[in-house]
């Protein structure tokens, strides 16, 4: 992967260890004070390595596959941060996983960067937990299969990755914007950055029970209000549809998460499932069409 600011691409160890050092010792060592015997071990040379190089062909970041499936060394130069490079490093492994057939990639993620591999699909497990002094989560992304999600914090996880997946529009079925959900931080704000950031976005939301979160002052709804043209909201009222107990979101590329109980976090997920995700907002058009428009919301601005 390349841009005209940087590129990309697999070394090998041997050749390019001094460049992958350099980035890592910068990151690991001199800014987080993560002891250099520590941070080299005896998996180096066992691993796949990808560098990122700026135009110049200097390194400015790194991050590596083990052969346990596990990504890591994750480095990017602090100059560096928030264009892109630790995203190509990380879709770089992940496309290199699936190369390989391996059904799932697994990371210690540091906990200030437990968002960002969330927006990629990666889930958390377990309790959280200190390495080389520095406070961690393990995260798992599964490839090709779908991932079963029990727990809020994966319910917050696979939405937000559902939402920075959409390319122009996202279907959501809820009984009532779902609390602990829907208004997560990480949601609302992929949520805000996908209606900010694109144009020609469409979040279309059917509800079960249109009162209730407008009586808890959903922030969702109030997102909504300062972007109307983006979020439209109608609430079941055909026969057909009430006795629906499901939940669901789903997005115009391949990811869907969906409940079989509307009011649980169980569940399944997938990011690699276009004819799952097709169906499903192709059920929810049906439902939307036979929904009303939820007025009450257009008398608050929208």
């Amino acid at each position: 992967m390349s841009t005209a600011d940087y590129r990309v691409e697999a070394v090998d160890y041997a050749a390019a260890q001094d460049d992958l050092r350099r980035v890592r010792e910068a990151v690991f060592v001199e800014e987080q004070g993560v002891p250099r015997d520590l941070e080299r071990d005896a998996l180096d040379p066992l691993c796949h390595h990808v560098i990122a190089r700026n135009a110049e062909g200097l390194p400015i970041g790194t991050a590596r596959l083990t052969p346990d499936h596990r990504i890591g060394r994750m480095a990017v130069l602090s100059a560096w941060r928030g264009r892109g490079v630790g995203e190509a490093l990380l879709l770089a492994l992940l496309a290199e996983a699936r190369h390989r057939q391996w059904p799932a990639v697994s990371l210690h993620a540091q906990v200030g960067a437990e968002g960002f591999y969330a927006r990629q699909g990666f889930l958390p497990e377990g309790e959280r937990f200190f390495e080389a002094g520095i406070e961690h989560h393990g995260m798992r992304r599964v490839l090709g299969a779908t991932a079963t999600i029990a727990h809020r914090a994966e319910a917050v996880a696979i939405t937000t990755a559902i939402i920075v997946q959409a390319r122009r529009a996202l279907a959501i079925y809820s009984r009532t914007l779902d609390p602990g959900l829907w208004d997560a931080p990480p949601v609302m704000e992929a949520l805000r950055r996908f209606a900010t950031h694109r144009t020609g976005v469409q979040v279309q939301i059917l509800l079960q029970d249109a009162a209730a979160p407008q009586h808890a002052l959903a922030p969702l709804i109030g997102l909504a209000q300062r972007l109307p043209s983006v979020f439209g909201f109608r609430e079941v009222q055909d026969p057909v549809d009430l006795p629906y107990a499901a939940a669901f979101v789903a997005n115009d590329d391949h990811g869907y998460y969906y409940r079989p109980l509307g009011h649980r976090f169980d569940g399944e997920a997938g990011l690699e499932h276009a004819g799952r995700a097709r169906q499903l907002r192709e059920e929810f058009t049906q439902m939307w069409e036979r929904a009303r428009p939820v007025s009450e919301y257009r008398a608050l601005g929208l």
